[in-house]
């Protein structure tokens, strides 16, 4: 996991370079800094991203363009690799990667889940809607109040953390054996997903179609590199996704396509996110240098 998360921060950096280095010529002059800022953000997080406006002086209209890719490319990207994870069985196969491991939590779980035979009724819906979104709610306000206080993480992250281990607390109690909460968490998953990209802001387009091309080059380096990669070092597909989208997604969606595997894998994918916080800074601070090259 630790070899695909660095290649993937690797090839991220050496596609903003790349990417600059085609597109700098209709990006205007100095949009290296808000592409460096941003580059922090896709190999770790939001804090990532602010701790490089201020290190590089990108005034905040600077970073309009930047932020609209984000939106739109990231978005995007997180679809895809949703996609792409139903391949799971050919990539592997392709890549002649081992996931035994990986298998047998599947199997454990698919086991577990096959012996719960209780019928679905809509007073479960009703107790685990009400559930997930007074845990939400206060999950919110607790990471907030943390976030004041421990600033080395933002408020989103402390908020995925507290989710996490009331998640976990929960799913060890006779709560987290309720008949529906699989099929409830597939339909908030594409909740979250549409949240997402209800995001996007598209009111400032103009030159937008540029920097959203910048993105795409970016993205599809970044893929091509990873699937190399894979071929080579013999990654699965879980290894490569989760590595990619704890770069690119942070901690709010790495746990969601690490879940969308299995249920179990949830704190591998939030690990991976909060290890592109700690690289980050100095990654987005090597790539905004790499850019500014070219002036």
């Amino acid at each position: 996991m630790l070899i695909g998360f660095f290649c993937a921060t690797a090839s991220i950096i050496v596609g903003f370079y790349i990417a600059y280095a085609i597109m700098h010529g209709f990006l205007g002059e100095g949009s290296w800094k808000s592409l460096g800022a941003l580059s922090g953000s896709w190999m770790g997080g939001g804090g990532n991203m602010l701790a490089l406006q201020e290190a590089l002086h990108v005034d905040e209209n600077a970073m309009g363009y930047a932020l609209v890719m984000d939106s739109i490319c990231a978005t995007f990207y997180v679809m895809f690799l949703l996609w792409v994870i139903g391949f799971a069985d050919k990539f592997n196969k392709w890549t002649k990667a081992d996931t035994r491991v990986i298998d047998e939590v599947g199997q454990m779980l698919e086991a577990e889940a096959k012996a719960n035979t209780k019928p679905l009724t809509w007073q479960n819906i009703a107790i685990l809607i009400g559930a997930g979104l007074v845990v939400s709610a206060a999950s919110q306000q607790v990471g907030a109040l943390i976030g004041a206080q421990l600033t080395f993480f933002d408020k989103a992250t402390w908020t995925v953390l507290v989710v996490t281990v009331l998640g976990v607390l929960a799913a060890m109690t006779p709560f987290g054996k309720i008949k529906g909460t699989e099929e409830l968490s597939n339909v908030l998953l594409y909740f979250v997903i549409a949240l997402i990209a209800s995001r996007a802001d598209l009111s400032a387009m103009g030159n937008a179609h540029v920097w959203l091309l910048t993105g795409l080059i970016i993205l599809v380096f970044h893929v091509v590199v990873m699937v190399i990669l894979a071929k080579v070092l013999k990654l699965d597909i879980f290894t490569c996704a989760v590595a990619s989208l704890a770069n690119i997604g942070g901690t709010a969606t790495a746990p969601v396509l690490a879940g969308t595997y299995s249920s179990a894998l949830v704190p591998v994918g939030i690990v991976m996110a909060l290890l592109g916080y700690v690289v980050g800074t100095g990654g987005g601070l090597l790539a905004a240098h790499l850019m500014s090259m070219f002036g």
